[in-house]
């Protein structure tokens, strides 16, 4: 079970191939030489705020070793330990970096959804619009998705790492496999992608909401592994040869200096 346990834990990690705000920072590359750039910069970032939150664990589990946090206030641990060892100046900044920063994930999430919604959805119709009338479009769905995030933070019963982690697993499995299978395997169809991402997100909700199957393992890991496998599957029934691809990831090839195996 120790294993199986650290596995689910570092299958966070798959999570990263289908977050939509940061596979726009992927996008905002100007060339692919600033990848090599990129990925020593957030690497670095990532270990040392990764280490930060585990000795922030570690201390807040000694402090209040006399007196156990319950489960919603263990989720504060930060902010509790800011105002106890620091000047109320100080506990303050951090109290304020943290509102930014969850203000930012925040505005980076509505707007990428929003944009899903008219540029994939509304205009997967074939309908027309003016500039007005994305804009308001895009308006709607920002309120339409803060009413559900609303909605879902009513819920006294549940944890703001409990909703974290279920959305991580989400997007991660419906859209994570797929992002990769577009990137180096270039008989991936529509069809395929579809597919994928629909059977990722189904096994996501169903193991996630059944108590024995999320305690066991990660809901990400057979989401993840259901949605590539499915969407593999069906790209190759409905594989037909397409020289305009074939050419993009021959281009692709040449300008990354890598061979994507076909």
């Amino acid at each position: 079970m120790a294993a199986v346990a650290i596995f689910s834990t570092a299958a966070w990690g798959l999570g990263y191939f289908g977050q939509p705000h940061i596979i726009v920072r992927f996008m905002a590359l100007r060339s692919p030489g600033e990848a090599k750039a990129a990925r020593g910069i957030g690497m670095t970032w990532m270990f040392l705020t990764t280490l930060g939150a585990v000795l922030t664990a570690f201390i807040g589990v000694a402090h209040f070793a006399d007196k156990p946090l319950d489960k919603s206030s263990s989720e504060t641990v930060f902010l509790l330990l800011s105002q106890i060892f620091f000047h109320p100046l100080i506990a303050g900044l951090v109290l304020a970096a943290v509102l930014a920063a969850i203000m930012s994930t925040m505005s980076s999430q509505l707007i990428v959804c929003s944009s899903a919604l008219v540029e994939d959805l509304y205009n997967i119709t074939g309908r027309k619009a003016s500039p007005t009338a994305l804009v308001n479009l895009g308006r709607a769905g920002v309120l339409l998705i803060a009413v559900v995030a609303a909605l879902l933070a009513l819920n006294p019963n549940s944890s703001i790492l409990d909703l974290v982690s279920f959305a991580w697993a989400g997007f991660g499995a419906a859209f994570g496999p797929i992002v990769l299978l577009a990137l180096y395997w270039r008989k991936l169809t529509a069809v395929g992608g579809f597919a994928g991402m629909v059977s990722g997100a189904v096994v996501v909700f169903i193991w996630g909401n059944i108590k024995p199957l999320s305690s066991a393992m990660y809901e990400i890991v057979p989401g993840f592994v259901v949605a590539l496998v499915v969407a593999w599957l069906v790209s190759r029934a409905t594989y037909r040869p397409n020289p305009a691809i074939d050419s993009e990831f021959s281009e692709m090839e040449q300008e990354v200096g890598a061979k994507v195996t076909a």
